[in-house]
């Protein structure tokens, strides 16, 4: 539960930050007419990642065993790849993310008012198909349905309940030290998802390798017992490895957690996400709220300028 929690935090936030945006430079440039459109293609968004759910569910319970086994296998490889790269495109390119959006806005509402939907789908779309894939993967390896839906609903219901209190101003959040901390965390998700993958795929003989165990802790963590069942639902690791699992499950959370480290250092610590939701300050603001946003702790909009 704790996994899918996490996952949902962190995409239900990032998709909530971007909602954030477009809401509050909307509002800013006087365009609150356009809103209900924005809201059109965030539900259709949302919509399309619970039929991916259905979907994938639906075609994992119709197909043969070892079918079932590969398709896993195969999903769970795309899930790490997409986590991977949603990863490290934010730590990339946090910085211009703010201003990447209210261009794509402008470039929209110059078009037509309709393909402001299509920007609010695009973008909120692409974290609800990773969670879906991510949530859908988790529940084939843990064997559980309810645990992962629960713990998913969780971590994206309070995204959201951040993303409209940091847009409010209601709350102090650095979010930049949030999102180095949760990908940390998902880089650590990945990697027992990887294992899990190459563990399916092993299972049916698309890759060598599945009697090769070079990992056997059974004599002391008995792989049914709570303990076990406890580490498995939260890092996908479980007591017993082959060499092709522990050589994926290390390589990667080695080589990518340095890389990711690295890469949040480079970029620097402060994502444009983090910078201020929503449109200037209001006249009054004092000189500290406006630094405050400025190091996304206090992102200020036209409204909460005003109350504080």
């Amino acid at each position: 539960m704790f996994a899918n929690f996490l996952i949902g935090l962190r995409e239900g936030l990032e998709a909530a930050l971007v909602v954030a945006i477009l809401v509050a430079y909307l509002v800013r440039i006087d365009q609150r007419s356009l809103l209900p459109r924005l809201w059109a293609g965030v539900g259709l968004a949302i919509g399309l990642s619970v039929l991916a759910v259905i979907a994938l569910e639906i075609t994992g319970s119709e197909l043969s065993d070892e079918a079932a086994e590969a398709f896993a296998g195969f999903m769970s490889l795309l899930a790490v790849a997409l986590i991977t790269w949603m990863i490290f495109w934010m730590a990339r390119n946090a910085r211009a993310l703010k201003a990447h959006l209210h261009g794509e806005v402008d470039r929209a509402i110059a078009k037509s008012g309709w393909a402001l939907a299509l920007v609010a789908f695009l973008a909120v779309g692409r974290e609800g198909l990773e969670t879906a894939l991510f949530l859908w993967t988790g529940m084939r390896s843990s064997g559980q349905d309810v645990e992962p839906i629960v713990g998913a609903a969780l971590g994206l219901g309070t995204a959201v309940a951040l993303g409209f209190l940091i847009y409010r101003g209601a709350i102090r959040l650095n979010l930049s030290r949030l999102f180095f901390w949760t990908g940390v965390g998902l880089v650590v998700i990945a990697a027992g998802v990887l294992r899990y993958g190459v563990h399916e795929l092993q299972e049916v003989n698309i890759l060598p390798g599945k009697d090769a165990y070079v990992l056997d802790l059974s004599g002391v963590l008995d792989p049914a017992g709570p303990v076990a069942g406890i580490i498995r639902a939260v890092f996908n690791v479980v007591p017993q490895m082959t060499a092709l699992e522990l050589i994926a499950w290390g390589g990667y959370l080695i080589v990518v957690m340095a890389l990711f480290v690295r890469t949040v250092r480079v970029s620097g610590p402060r994502p444009a996400a983090t910078r201020g939701l929503s449109a200037p300050s209001a006249p009054g603001a004092t000189q500290a709220q406006a630094g405050g946003a400025a190091d996304g702790l206090v992102p200020v909009s036209e409204g909460s300028a005003a109350r504080q």
